[in-house]
């Protein structure tokens, strides 16, 4: 064998010898299925989607349903309950989206979807003392077959739902967080539901359309 002949079988050698070095490192650097990126909801209502109507009732057992807002321009539901301490850190700044929002055609309503038969702070006569004495301007709704809830999908509560309505039906604009700062009001860089509604109000696209809920685990 001449020495061409054999420099080219080496040169062959050494391309497969690569080939199966490098195989395995390429696989390792396969990317994966990508993470939920910060924000990014997987069920229920998303923005962008219609609301489909729904029944409740509120404290007094009167019947709530989407229609009953058909002459507003938006609304702002807040999953809420009375046994989460992160709910209750956010009753006072509900009161005030109510205050600044609801005469400006965008009302909070508030849904409660626990059982209170598991959560006794929840129970119709407390959750009534509660909005007594907190002074609760905003409709508060019982969703007590969950179905509601199921239909929006939250995980976590508190998770804020901002709705504009687009003629006869209600758009999902945003979803996710109040703001920043659960713990702090005062401490708030960013009212994300107070954005939302602005840019609406604007109208101008929402500029953080979802955020990643926090807060406990819902739990019926």
């Amino acid at each position: 064998m001449d020495r061409t002949n054999m420099k080219t079988i080496i040169q062959i050698a050494c391309l497969f010898l690569l080939a199966g070095t490098w195989r395995p490192i390429l696989a390792f650097h396969q990317p994966t299925e990508p993470a939920l990126e910060t924000g990014q909801q997987t069920t229920g209502y998303q923005p962008g989607d219609l609301v489909v109507n729904f029944a409740l009732k509120d404290l007094n057992g009167k019947p709530i349903s989407l229609k009953d807002f058909s002459g507003a321009k938006g609304l702002i539901i807040i999953f809420s309950n009375m046994h989460c301490p992160f709910s209750r850190s956010y009753e006072n700044r509900m009161i005030a989206l109510q205050h600044k929002f609801g005469s400006m055609g965008f009302p909070v309503l508030a849904i409660n979807p626990s059982n209170p038969n598991v959560h006794q702070d929840d129970a119709l006569g407390k959750i009534k003392e509660r909005a007594i004495s907190k002074g609760f301007n905003f409709t508060y709704g019982i969703d007590s077959d969950q179905k509601v809830t199921e239909a929006f999908g939250p995980t976590r509560i508190p998770t804020a739902f901002v709705l504009q309505r687009n003629g006869d039906h209600f758009e999902v604009k945003y979803r996710g967080l109040i703001d920043d700062n659960p713990q702090d009001a005062g401490a708030v860089t960013r009212p994300y539901v107070e954005e939302a509604v602005s840019n609406l109000l604007d109208h101008k696209p929402v500029i953080t359309p979802t955020t990643l809920a926090e807060g406990c685990r819902l739990r019926f």
